[in-house]
């Protein structure tokens, strides 16, 4: 196992516009959100993505993971109960937090290709998250997603 590169803080302006990453918000609805450009929040994330080791392109779920998982945004606390999740499940949420790819999600979690829309579809419905966002930041707060079960490589954000 490869322990991680730390990462660098971030700014307050950095930390506010992740806390909406977090929120389950994308680049447009971070922009109306702020009112501030949609090249200004893309530029922002990617600085947030570079202080992360997220590669540029990396989805916005492994963004959200990484931002929890190294502190930067407090974990939200949830009301709902942690669901059981099969060992199949838990290795698909894994991969979520550190691929972006469908692919390497795929592999990752060692699903065939075609199977994976309807093995997230299912895993979705069964924590009743809206998105892979949702999932990551429901599956942290029900501490399913510690550092040591999802750091299994040190570039675990793969595109």
């Amino acid at each position: 196992m490869t322990a991680p590169a730390p990462t660098s803080p971030l700014t307050q302006s950095e930390r506010r516009l992740a806390q909406h990453v977090v929120d389950g918000l994308n680049a447009r609805e971070i922009a109306a959100a702020t009112q501030l450009t949609t090249n200004t929040v893309h530029s922002t994330l990617r600085n947030v993505r570079g202080k992360l080791h997220c590669p540029e392109r990396c989805s916005l779920a492994v963004v959200a993971h990484r931002l929890l998982d190294a502190g930067e945004i407090t974990t939200p606390t949830t009301d709902a109960s942690a669901p059981e999740l099969s060992a199949e499940q838990v290795s698909l949420l894994k991969a979520v937090t550190e691929h972006t790819r469908p692919l390497d999600i795929a592999r990752a979690a060692k699903l065939a290709p075609a199977d994976l829309r309807t093995a997230l579809d299912q895993l979705l419905a069964d924590t009743g998250s809206p998105d892979a966002i949702r999932l990551v930041v429901q599956a942290h707060s029900w501490n399913l997603l510690t550092a040591k079960q999802t750091r299994t490589v040190q570039s675990g954000a793969t595109q």
